[in-house]
């Protein structure tokens, strides 16, 4: 399958009135005028580039939705956020099952319960939210990924997840491509963790890897996985194995059998423990990981001008963190490119008023800053972390975890009432919360229904539903269960709404992908308004990687970067489909 890029030729289609005219604010809220909804999609003067318009008609698509993006799923019976939905659409889902929201996030169904059709408001709502969103490829398009890659040197896959493997491969081929283009071997890795992708680069690639982390413990722990890897070459060396390859033969440019133990050179990371300064790009920005004496390491990006250049990564740099990678790849001439997947996106710096000296995290660009509502909410990044993909494959199984969020609301209800200072108070996860109960009152009040019974956890008998999840998550914020009444009508009532919940929490999850765009569109932006090369590649299986998104820029052309790379994602998914990996995950 093709790799669709942002920014490297993908079109839009401006005209997206029609998605939006039959009304799709939430009724008790604030409803926009038909005029200002023709207006989103009237072609704006002067004429835009497409990254900007996308930018523009994302930006008022969220205002339109803002109060359900907003909305906090435990608040969903303190605050009644279901009673604020259309009407028409209560109706039809409060009817739809489980796979069949899995089909309205997907697009893939128009059908609800008896042949009834989803309201055209809804499907306009839900037509727009993937229209404007970047794709990340649909569930079906590739294979999930081996449980062992078979792509790196078993040695490469010690202490690493299948998830890590996947994600350090198809980087680094990025990298790889890179390194090609620019004539770069030099690669800077920030937030470098445990060294993984740092090692692979090194021993695999043969590139010249510098690794920063903020983490003196993981600096240690990246060196000694370092040193048993070059153990375990010396030990192959010692054995006489005539097919190894001197180090001065491998090339990062060399095609290699990165399996063939013949594959690896003893080439390790240099491991710097620091962190990014990202109010001070393009200078000495490595700061020491701990206030005290300066950083003994020499700053990898500090050399004279006409130096070495360097490729700066980072795999899942979280919030600011990407962002100042960023920002030194645009004021640092040393920096011949830098790919950036991110994460965490709850935790940008959002400046109301930003200056020279506090620079914000969100928006980067100076097109998104000048939009009209385009301010995102603490709660609208944290849903952009969201993994749908996984989400959506729980609906289709009608899984027991979709429970949790009724839990968690219920909850929320019960800690209200006995102490109102504890709302929104944060409550440690309750491990495999989902195959617990809450209280006994269901079936003694309630007539027996099959299928609450099974999404609720019992087998149907009317026996009694154990306590553990309500005492397990009032003792963690402090309240005594045995004061609060876990048997109550009230409570029983909205256990008994657990489908309401789910379908609830799906329509809010539709605008995650949305916001993620929004958030990486910026950063794009930002790269534009200065002139370079950059596109947004879906690189990684969303499956396996939610975050599958990276920013690649350069300054140099991307063509030949993109089409190779489109051609070693296509051979790794034909490798998997043809059963090359060990298992699958």
């Amino acid at each position: 399958m093709a790799l669709e890029y942002l920014g490297g030729g993908f079109g839009l289609s401006h005209d997206i009135a029609t998605l939006l005219c039959h009304g799709s604010v939430m009724s008790r809220v604030q409803v926009t005028s038909q005029r200002d909804i023709t207006a989103m999609a009237g072609a704006p003067c002067p004429p835009l580039h497409w990254e900007q318009q996308r930018a523009a008609n994302i930006v008022r698509l969220l205002s339109l939705y803002r109060p359900l993006l907003d909305s906090y799923i435990i608040d969903f019976f303190t605050e009644g956020l279901w009673a604020k939905l259309p009407p028409t659409w209560q109706t039809a889902l409060e009817v739809a099952d489980p796979p069949q929201l899995a089909a309205m996030l997907l697009g893939t169904g128009g059908m609800v319960g008896q042949g009834t059709v989803w309201p055209l408001s809804l499907l306009a709502f839900t037509t727009a939210v993937r229209v404007l969103s970047f794709p990340r490829g649909q569930l079906g398009d590739a294979p999930r990924p081996p449980c062992q890659s078979p792509h790196l040197h078993p040695l490469l896959r010690r202490h690493v997840k299948p998830k890590k493997q996947h994600e350090i491969w198809r980087l680094g081929k990025v990298l790889q491509r890179l390194s090609q283009a620019t004539g770069c071997e030099r690669v800077v890795d920030v937030g470098a963790g445990q060294g993984h992708l740092s090692r692979f680069l090194a021993f695999s690639l043969g590139l010249s890897v510098t690794a920063v982390e903020g983490d003196g413990r993981l600096v240690s722990l990246a060196e000694h996985f370092d040193q048993e890897l070059l153990r375990e070459l010396g030990k192959a060396r010692a054995r006489g194995d005539s097919r190894r390859l001197p180090p001065s033969q491998h090339h990062p440019n060399a095609a290699q059998d990165t399996t063939d133990p013949a594959s690896l050179c003893p080439r390790c990371p240099q491991h710097v423990a620091g962190w990014l300064d990202p109010q001070a790009p393009g200078q000495e920005f490595l700061l020491a990981p701990t206030p005290g004496p300066a950083l003994a390491a020499r700053n990898p990006l500090a050399w004279p001008v006409n130096s070495e250049q360097v490729l700066l990564t980072g795999l899942h740099a979280c919030g600011d963190l990407s962002v100042a990678l960023l920002r030194h790849f645009a004021c640092s001439p040393q920096v011949a490119a830098v790919t950036s997947a991110a994460c965490c996106y709850m935790k940008l710096s959002t400046c109301p008023e930003p200056t020279a000296s506090n620079l914000p995290g969100y928006p980067l660009s100076a097109w998104v800053a000048g939009l009209p509502g385009h301010t995102l909410s603490y709660r609208a990044r944290e849903a952009a972390c969201h993994a749908v993909e996984e989400y959506t494959e729980r609906l289709h199984r009608d899984s027991e975890c979709l429970r949790i969020h009724c839990y968690r609301a219920v909850l929320e209800t019960l800690i209200q009432a006995a102490d109102p200072s504890k709302k929104h108070l944060g409550v440690q996860t309750v491990k495999k919360a989902h195959m617990l109960s809450f209280p006994e009152c269901v079936w003694g009040r309630f007539p027996f229904d099959p299928l609450l019974a099974s999404s609720l956890g019992t087998c149907g008998t009317g026996m009694a539903l154990s306590h553990r999840y309500a005492r397990l998550g009032l003792s963690l914020v402090g309240l005594d269960s045995a004061a609060v009444p876990l048997d109550s009508e009230s409570v029983c009532a909205m256990l008994c709404q657990q489908h309401k919940v789910v379908a609830f929490f799906s329509l809010v999850l539709l605008l995650a992908p949305l916001v993620e765009t929004l958030i990486l569109l910026d950063r794009l932006l930002y790269l534009r308004e200065q002139g370079f090369q950059c596109a947004l590649v879906p690189l990684f299986n969303p499956r396996f990687s939610p975050r599958n998104l990276v920013l690649v820029a350069a300054r140099v052309p991307l063509d030949a970067v993109l089409s190779g790379l489109d051609k070693d994602i296509r051979e790794d998914e034909d490798m998997v489909r043809g059963g090359g990996g060990q298992g699958q995950g």
